[in-house]
């Protein structure tokens, strides 16, 4: 009768244990996927190498004479960036770096969608991206009106907002006093994706044509008249 009664005793506490070790793991789950993002990065950033970032799988292919294998502000900013997996939202002033563009034209590769706004005075200097990405057939739009296209946030996935002072530019990652805050708390997501598709359609050029001819033939029947 006591050997019985240990062995219930055993076979019990093993369910009990197992179940809390399930117990556990749900609750370790939930509060993983409950677990809000908010990162703030400082520039200038370090230099550094950031070629095992592109090619993880081969991270000692690169002989550069920078230091390799350091996590800095830029290396972190890059990885926000390259987490894109179905979509990228760019809004930017200015679009110069390099290494910046390099992500942008993987993700592409990777199909993920991108749609990019820009400031039309500094999509045309000399070294910018903006016609490099172009020529890739991602969909890159300027600002239409007089006023500058200042942003510098960018949407991945609809879910993470990377935004802040700093310019997409070699001189902005490594000379200038800089922030960047990344997030996906909802309420200052949702903002911006509601004011990335405001600008969207406004400076579609498709619509700023399409009013240009509407002038021209007012002003063709006018002169008829």
């Amino acid at each position: 009768m006591s050997m019985m009664w240990t062995v219930k005793v055993v076979s019990l506490g093993v369910v009990g244990l197992s179940l809390s070790v399930e117990l556990l793991g749900w609750l370790l789950r939930r509060l993983r996927t409950g677990r809000t993002l908010n990162e703030v990065l400082f520039f200038p950033s370090e230099m550094a190498c950031v070629e095992h970032i592109f090619t993880p799988s081969s991270p000692h292919s690169c002989f550069c004479s920078l230091p390799h294998g350091i996590e800095t502000s830029f290396s972190r900013f890059l990885r926000h960036i390259l987490s894109a997996t179905s979509s990228l939202d760019l809004c930017v002033f200015a679009f110069s770096n390099m290494d910046l563009s390099r992500a942008v034209l993987a993700l592409q590769r990777r199909g993920v969608t991108i749609r990019v706004l820009a400031d039309k005075d500094y999509a045309g200097i000399t070294g910018s991206q903006i016609g490099v990405l172009r020529k890739a057939g991602i969909c890159a739009r300027c600002n239409v009106g007089s006023v500058y296209m200042h942003h510098k946030f960018a949407l991945v996935d609809g879910r993470l907002l990377i935004t802040g002072s700093l310019n997409w530019t070699l001189t902005a990652v490594q000379s200038n006093m800089e922030n960047v805050i990344v997030t996906d708390e909802p309420d200052l997501v949702q903002p911006f994706i509601k004011e990335f598709h405001r600008l969207w359609m406004h400076n579609d050029p498709a619509r700023f044509f399409h009013s240009s001819d509407q002038k021209a033939a007012h002003t063709t029947t006018r002169t008829l008249d």
